[in-house]
């Protein structure tokens, strides 16, 4: 992955959710802020900071430089639609390893709005087909998906309904999430039907947030010394393999995730906790087995067992994920890592898994990207 150890020293994330009175950029600000005073470094002291960002305008980067203020670093934006935040991440973990910088910061933030999607115009009704067409193609799309493994395994919906209940729960103890209710199956039966078999409440809200991070190397980490050291032991990115596969992301996070795997070197059976990319409840299920956590054709007992809730055997998405934590495209991928991180020094509070020790991030962007991160403490 690097020459260098690179550790993460400091995390910030203010809370996901609409705020229409609040530029993408200024939760970008505050989630550095935190992330540096987290840390115990000024931002003066930063020489690279890249910001994840996606569909929230033109040299984001520069803006949230600004708002943190006057500073002459490296300020560069990174667009990789859901993968913006990870990629924003993953440069500055090269930054550090290839001995650019002793310390970079990452940022993510992001405010999805009505207007934002596919060049929406001003008009009220226009803004709303532009969401419900981008918003339905990809639900289709997950619902095939979904239908096409009840019908090889037979597998009842009831497991996909299931994740979604048990995300709602995770994100009712994260005090940063965009949904803090739990949720009954029948509420999630309940909820409008958006493509069979996947309702409502089982779809990613859209929204604003930030979230950040700074990275440093050891000698850095152990001068500061003011959290347990978390080491990132994997940064891994892959564009979509040519496949005949019809879940592409399914291919391409299984190769990304032998990849960080092999540079972590552990396995899945060391994973102690995994963030993944859910859009929808049922894509969480194909993670499972991409990321070697179980069999093939084995996800949906993983479910009915409760080995991927808090208390389980690997827990997903403690944090809630994209489905209730929320998802402003940006921040999504530092929003793990600032979970992954809490959870690996024993600072995630009620969501606390009991002695975590490895962490993975996995995030999927637009257009056929991958990105994971492993993170372990030392």
């Amino acid at each position: 992955m690097s020459q260098r150890d690179v550790y993460v020293i400091g995390v910030g994330m203010v809370p996901f959710g609409r705020f229409p009175e609040i530029p993408a950029a200024l939760h970008g600000a505050r989630a550095g802020a935190q992330a540096l005073d987290d840390a115990g470094v000024d931002w003066q002291d930063i020489s690279t900071m890249y910001c994840g960002a996606s569909m929230t305008g033109g040299f984001v980067a520069s803006r949230v430089g600004h708002l943190l203020g006057l500073n002459e670093s490296e300020q560069v934006t990174v667009d990789n639609a859901s993968a913006s935040g990870s990629s924003a991440f993953r440069q500055a973990v090269l930054a550090v390893g290839e001995g650019r910088t002793d310390v970079a910061l990452a940022v993510g933030c992001g405010k999805m709005d009505r207007a934002m999607f596919f060049g929406a115009g001003p008009d009220p009704l226009e803004q709303r087909i532009a969401v419900a067409d981008a918003q339905l193609s990809a639900a289709i799309r997950f619902a095939l998906i979904a239908q096409r493994r009840m019908h090889d395994e037979g597998l009842d919906e009831e497991v996909f309904h299931r994740i979604t209940v048990k995300s709602h729960r995770h994100a009712s103890l994260n005090p940063n999430a965009q949904y803090r209710k739990e949720v009954t199956l029948e509420q999630v039966l309940e909820s409008r039907l958006i493509a069979d078999p996947i309702h409502l409440l089982e779809c990613t809200p859209t929204g604003d947030g930030g979230a950040a991070a700074v990275v440093a190397t050891r000698e850095v980490a152990e001068r500061l010394g003011r959290h347990p050291r978390v080491r990132v032991m994997a940064s891994q990115f892959r564009s979509a393999p040519e496949t005949d596969h019809p879940f592409y992301e399914y291919e391409l996070t299984k190769r990304t995730a032998s990849d960080a795997y092999e540079d972590a070197g552990i396995g899945p059976s060391d994973l102690d906790l995994c963030q993944v990319h859910d859009a929808f409840s049922s894509e969480e299920l194909e993670y499972y087995e991409a990321l070697g956590v179980c069999d093939p054709g084995e996800g949906g007992r993983l479910v009915m067992d409760g080995d991927v809730e808090l208390g389980g055997r690997i827990p997903f998405n403690t944090d809630g994920g994209l489905v209730s934590r929320g998802h402003p495209l940006g921040p999504t991928g530092l929003a793990q890592i600032w979970e992954t991180t809490l959870q690996l020094r024993g600072q995630a509070g009620p969501r606390q898994i009991d002695g975590a020790r490895f962490g993975l991030a996995q995030m999927i962007g637009a257009g056929g990207v991958c990105v994971i991160h492993i993170l372990g403490r030392d």
